[in-house]
């Protein structure tokens, strides 16, 4: 009997599995594959729906699009992992028995424990997410003039929190919406430990859309109406987004697997293998082990490369072939604020930091060559314009 190889998770640590597996292994195992959406959602394009809700079209990719017909899809939602039984638990279709498992999951936001953060705030982990801001903005806007416009605060200046800000820019300037947008960072900058030159530029940018900057003090506390800054501040608000960190998913912390302790992230090795040899982990949900004893980022790009390198691993697994380490290799950071870009430290690029056309360019390109390797060139195409 073949072996059955499930992975867990349609973000681009799943979807890019998918696609490293079935060519891997190409009919020598059974792949299946679960998901709570039947889509695979491009997230660091996500924002864009804040302003413009009809680019969901061209951001969630059927997995019909990805997967070949060989393998088994199931939407459903991941309850636990019985690693003893060798089953995934899951809310409608039962348990799952696996051979091999893939650990994609991703994760979801963290709140630090900040009172009343999860309660007010909306996140940005999802479609649904990004459109009931779009919504809500809208709302308060109608209810909002001039004299008094609608207080939108994002609270985190990383990468989420800043394209957040400048695609709420953008729906304000377009429609002329009666907003005053606020950008909160604990950390002393925009993009916490990244170059300064990076951050200088993400700064003026921001700064030129009419986005209010506040680093060096942490929200403590929100309430239905305030957010309290520090010890003195305190910040009305009409919409409040948090994009400040990340933690695994809940239905992970009761598994059988080596964990941290607070975030309930997987720790696994440069090979994805976790402390159990036939359960991998990749992506947001995972910490994988690093030659500098730092664990991969969890961003995008990492997952992208890490895809393919656990694919052909599991495929090594199954055939008792020894296993491959992967390193990250950063390949630079690139920023959208709305339709402004800033690209750093990009391989290849003679400058460090740039903007302008070459930068947008180099941000379109990213998202399409995504869309492209799991979807098709067709599909890249017609999402070119709205990234």
């Amino acid at each position: 009997m073949a072996e059955n190889v499930v992975v867990l998770g349609s973000g681009y640590a799943g979807a890019g599995a998918i696609n490293s597996l079935e060519a891997e292994l190409n009919g020598e195992a059974d792949i299946t594959w679960i998901s709570d959406t039947e889509y695979h959602l491009v997230l660091h394009e996500a924002h864009r729906c804040i302003r413009n809700p009809d680019v969901q079209e061209n951001i969630t990719i059927p997995v019909q699009e990805i997967k070949r017909s060989s393998t088994t899809f199931l939407q459903d939602r991941v309850v636990g992992i019985n690693t003893d039984t060798r089953e995934v638990e899951l809310t409608d279709n039962g348990s799952v028995k696996y051979d091999y498992l893939l650990i994609g999951l991703g994760s979801q936001t963290a709140f630090f424990g900040i009172e009343g953060l999860e309660e007010y705030a909306f996140t940005l982990k999802s479609l649904n997410d990004a459109l009931a801001i779009h919504d809500e903005i809208q709302q308060v806007a109608r209810e909002a003039s001039q004299s008094e416009p609608a207080q939108i605060v994002i609270g985190g200046a990383g990468l989420s929190g800043i394209q957040t800000a400048g695609e709420i820019a953008e729906l304000r300037d377009e429609y002329e919406l009666p907003l005053d947008i606020h950008l909160v960072e604990g950390l002393d900058n925009v993009l916490p430990n990244s170059d300064p030159e990076l951050q200088g530029a993400l700064r003026k940018r921001l700064e030129a859309r009419d986005i209010e900057i506040k680093c060096g003090e942490f929200i403590g506390e929100v309430d239905d109406e305030t957010i309290y800054i520090g010890d003195e501040t305190e910040l009305s608000y009409d919409v409040l987004v948090w994009t400040g960190g990340i933690t695994g998913r809940d239905c992970m912390q009761d598994t059988a697997l080596e964990k941290h302790e607070h975030n309930h992230r997987i720790q696994s090795e440069g090979t994805f293998q976790t402390e159990n040899e036939r359960v991998f982990a990749i992506g947001d949900c995972a910490l994988i082990e690093q030659p500098d004893e730092q664990p991969a980022p969890p961003t995008a790009q990492s997952a992208w490369q890490a895809a393919d390198v656990a694919g052909e691993n599991i495929a090594r697994a199954i055939r008792g072939q020894p296993l491959k380490s992967w390193t990250h290799k950063d390949k630079g950071t690139v920023v959208s604020v709305g339709e402004k870009a800033v690209a750093h430290n990009v391989l290849g690029l003679p400058i460090n930091t740039i903007g302008g056309a070459p930068a947008k360019v180099l941000k379109k390109g990213i998202a399409a060559r995504w869309i492209s390797d799991v979807s098709g060139m067709s599909r890249a195409a017609k999402a070119w314009p709205d990234m």
